[in-house]
């Protein structure tokens, strides 16, 4: 007997990664909540701000903010890489390349996982400062199957729980996805319970990329379409150029309720300027603030 979408998902999330609870303290002696800020003038970043110079609403409170300096934060990358059949010959190179230039150019401080999904999802290397090892898993790829691009996002996110740092997961797949058992609404929970930003390097042509775009602007990121597999190297470096000129904000929820999903709205108010974060976070009934 064929097994039901309903059976077949409920066994995913049995063998996929568990998601932890969610454990961040609200306290006034820490910071408690850290958020990374686009901010562009056209498509240039907008650099030399302030803290002063933004504005941070938690669940439209405006908050105390500090600024971090984002080059004292080491940045953890995640690549979610589609190898199903179709990425074989040279899209295969081609995304391998990309891999490595990313990968170069990373800081001995960073460091980077590697997830790869076809109809399965396998997390390939664990978050490591062994740029090398995850340079022979890339080349080790086999394609095979069809494209599970939900799933192996999920995977992806849920790495990057309870994790020091600062979070960017790459997912980059060539076609549409035609093997997900789990629903876009799932992966989406788990990126409110992270601080990961989430690029999406996607094939021109592709369809129903939807999903992709929820998550992207959940998290802040954007959707990367790229006609030809050529492109996917000048796209990773310029995603993680991008990246490392975003601002990090920094603050401690006051005059809000610790508990359910906190809206975040983030603005430049004295400039015309793009501003991308993430739509809000996860709070924990019972933290109270001290």
């Amino acid at each position: 007997m064929a097994m039901t979408r309903v059976t077949a998902a409920a066994l995913l999330l049995l063998v996929l990664p568990a998601v932890p609870a969610y454990t961040q303290k609200f306290s006034s002696r820490t910071l408690a909540v850290r958020v990374d800020v686009l901010v562009t003038d056209g498509r240039n970043p907008v650099a030399g701000l302030a803290a002063r110079d933004f504005e941070l609403r938690d669940n439209g409170v405006v908050q105390r903010i500090e600024l971090v300096d984002a080059g004292e934060v080491p940045i953890n990358v995640v690549l979610a890489l589609d190898t199903s059949d179709s990425i074989r010959g040279r899209r295969q190179a081609d995304l391998i390349a990309a891999g490595e230039t990313l990968l170069g150019g990373l800081k001995p401080a960073d460091r980077a996982a590697l997830t790869t999904f076809s109809d399965i999802v396998v997390p390939q290397i664990a978050l490591t400062s062994d740029f090398d090892g995850v340079r022979r898993a890339l080349r080790e790829m086999e394609p095979q199957g069809q494209t599970a691009v939900t799933d192996g996002a999920y995977v992806a996110l849920v790495s990057t729980l309870d994790q020091s740092g600062r979070f960017m997961v790459v997912v980059c797949t060539d076609g549409s996805d035609t093997a997900s058992w789990l629903r876009t609404a799932d992966v989406v929970d788990v990126a409110k319970r992270s601080n990961a930003v989430v690029y999406a390097v996607t094939s021109a042509d592709a369809r129903r990329s939807e999903g992709l775009k929820q998550l992207a602007e959940a998290t802040g990121g954007q959707v990367m379409a790229v006609r030809s597999s050529g492109e996917l190297r000048g796209t990773f470096e310029r995603i993680l150029a991008e990246f490392r000129s975003r601002y990090v904000l920094a603050f401690t929820p006051e005059g809000v309720s610790p508990g359910g999903f906190h809206r975040i709205d983030v603005t430049v108010p004295q400039r015309r300027a793009t501003v991308k974060a993430r739509a809000g976070y996860a709070g924990a009934a019972g933290t109270g603030q001290q």
